[in-house]
């Protein structure tokens, strides 16, 4: 099912001000696409839309496929895209998407917190959980609109390597910057974490995860351990054959012998 919606459908916005303020008119607010399968769900965020100056909603859709289709005739800027629905969710409504011309940026909104990974591998701009208040949808878009700014004034060629990640953590889904890594550990089928004092549990395997780092970054120093080249305070022996990398939190990691000479590079050895 689809809904288009006309200027006279949405609430009244506040008036522009007076003074200094009227003279610099606010950002184009985002043509925006709403798609989820319950109407409750589509109630709830038709009205916290109307209260974020940054949305233009044009338009509904409660499945995948009328998704496609608006997508197709409204060209929105942007889908608040559920992503348990039946018959195609939305993860494959981002997938049939990529390599649109003029592609919508897309912002995951759902009750499940386990999709964060596989929201990244399909370029999502922002995974938000339901119920979704009105400072993080803020967030959201202010991140959409600063994406969409970039792009037209600074085209950038895309990496190969992730330079973000989303980690569920207690209730929310936090977005990490690759850089902001200092080392990964293995933990059985998950990868820990560690920025600053504080670690989040990302569920991949190392391989996996080593494969979307940068490697002028990041160097695997052993079979559960992957380091922040950038951390690396010194490589340290210790008398009986072992080898150590020194974080500059003063952490120690060993180093795994298959990848010791590679290590052993980073100090021209």
């Amino acid at each position: 099912m689809v809904r288009l919606i006309n200027d006279a459908d949405a609430p009244d916005k506040a008036k522009a001000g007076q003074g200094d303020d009227a003279m610099k008119p606010p950002a184009k607010p985002l043509r925006t696409l709403l798609v989820d399968d319950e109407p409750l769900a589509i109630e709830r965020m038709q009205i916290l839309c109307s209260s974020v100056e940054g949305i233009d909603l044009i338009g509904t859709a409660s499945d995948g496929e009328a998704a496609l289709r608006l997508v197709e005739a409204l060209q929105p800027e942007l889908l608040l895209l559920d992503i348990a629905m039946p018959g195609m969710d939305g993860m494959e409504v981002a997938r049939a998407l990529d390599g649109m011309n003029l592609a919508p940026a897309i912002i995951f909104v759902t009750a499940f917190d386990q999709f964060a990974v596989e929201a990244f591998d399909v370029a999502a701009i922002d995974y938000l959980l339901k119920p979704v208040g009105k400072d993080r949808l803020e967030r959201a878009i202010e991140r959409v609109a600063g994406q969409i700014r970039e792009t037209v004034e600074e085209p950038k060629e895309e990496s190969p390597w992730a330079d973000e990640f989303w980690v569920p953590h207690r209730s929310e889904v936090v977005r990490i910057a690759a850089e902001d890594i200092d080392r990964v550990e293995a933990e059985r089928d998950y990868m820990r974490l560690h920025v600053g004092e504080r670690s989040y549990l990302l569920h991949q395997t190392i391989t996996k995860l080593e494969e979307r780092l940068n490697p002028d970054q990041f160097i695997r120093v052993h079979r559960s351990s992957i380091l922040n080249r950038a951390r690396i305070a010194k490589l340290r022996h210790d008398g009986q054959g072992g080898w150590f990398a020194e974080m500059d939190d003063g952490s120690e990691v060993r180093i795994g012998r298959t990848y010791l000479k590679t290590v052993k590079e980073i100090a021209g050895r």
